[in-house]
């Protein structure tokens, strides 16, 4: 009898053993093992950004890598494939949380996550309903959601006709996979007349098709302006090569590019907007259901600029601009 006792309570010991040992953590302090993969697109200044403002939102919500966190941080060089294969092999090892950086990560982590009960957040998707990601930005009705980066297109435009009064066609190039560039392109067509701007645009498909879309964009623009077209950003010094031989000052969407040679931005703070990704990710970690969670916006903006670019250009910031603009230089502010 003691025998079978004995059997019976260590059954139940191992029983309760391997369950505790499936428990998630929470941030009271229990013993738990929550892992998070991120998935970026590609190695470039802006999503750098996010990814660290991710990190920061989650140890604001509780969740700190190396206590009640494991990171799992991927980069798919740009090649959507290799962000389909990240996402994969993030489902089958069963994280407790995905988060995309950019819209072709985010469509990758949705697809490989959307029949298990894996949560999806993405974070620098610019129309996550084109995507495909959610229903509406209120309500997303599926088990994702997370922050778009709603680019300052007006603003930018603003910018554009005041440093450059008699420019007449704005060059684009874009990638015509890019949902999100495909969205800014029409729109800033839309209010190209209202600017006295025409719109000149050229898709491009992989990275070796830029330089010869550029040899020809430069041809029929007098100024080029920059999305947040992640294969185009992650050849930007092709295209700020390519334009300045022909004196054709590029305008960038962020910091990042202005920092790396673009004359000026109407900027989003990419680490705000992904630190308010991290903090949504932190709230579904506690629990909260992702479809219950509207999409959050981020669009205020304020203006940067090179001063090294616009001297090159013979530009300058007009005096609407000159109490705001904060300058940027070789990767530092002045």
């Amino acid at each position: 009898m003691r025998k079978k006792f004995l059997i019976g309570l260590l059954t139940i010991t191992t029983t309760f053993s391997l369950l505790t040992g499936c428990t998630q953590s929470t941030k009271s302090g229990e013993v738990t093992s929550i892992t998070v993969g991120i998935a970026q697109i590609a190695p470039h200044g802006s999503l750098d950004n996010c990814r660290e403002g991710f990190i920061k939102g989650l140890e604001d919500g509780g969740y700190k890598e190396g206590k009640n966190l494991t990171l799992d941080i991927k980069n798919a060089q740009g090649d959507t494939s290799n962000a389909a294969m990240i996402t994969d092999t993030f489902v089958s090892k069963k994280y407790d949380l995905i988060c995309g950086i950019a819209t072709p990560t985010a469509m990758a982590a949705y697809n490989s996550a959307k029949d298990t009960n894996i949560p999806v957040v993405f974070t620098a998707v610019s129309d996550p309903v084109s995507a495909g990601l959610v229903t509406s930005l209120d309500k997303p009705e599926s088990n994702c959601t997370g922050t778009s980066d709603s680019l300052p297109l007006e603003q930018q435009m603003q910018m554009i006709r005041a440093m450059m009064p008699n420019a007449k066609t704005i060059g684009i190039l874009y990638t015509t996979s890019e949902v999100n560039s495909k969205t800014h392109l029409e729109r800033f067509k839309e209010l190209a007349p209202n600017y006295n701007f025409k719109i000149e645009a050229i898709g491009v498909s992989t990275a070796s098709d830029i330089p010869i879309a550029m040899d020809t964009l430069v041809t029929k623009c007098d100024v080029i302006n920059n999305f947040t077209d992640n294969n185009v950003v992650n050849n930007l010094d092709t295209v700020l090569a390519k334009a300045e031989a022909y004196h054709i000052p590029v305008f960038g969407s962020e910091e990042e590019q202005v920092k790396k040679g673009c004359v000026a931005a109407q900027n989003i703070d990419y680490f705000a907007l992904g630190e308010k990704t991290g903090q949504m990710a932190a709230n579904i970690l506690d629990g909260k259901k992702a479809d219950t969670m509207p999409v959050k916006i981020i669009s205020d903006c304020a203006p940067v600029a090179n001063k090294e670019a616009m001297e090159k250009f013979n530009l300058a910031m007009p005096n609407d601009y000159k109490d705001t603009v904060t300058y940027l230089t070789n990767d530092s502010q002045k």
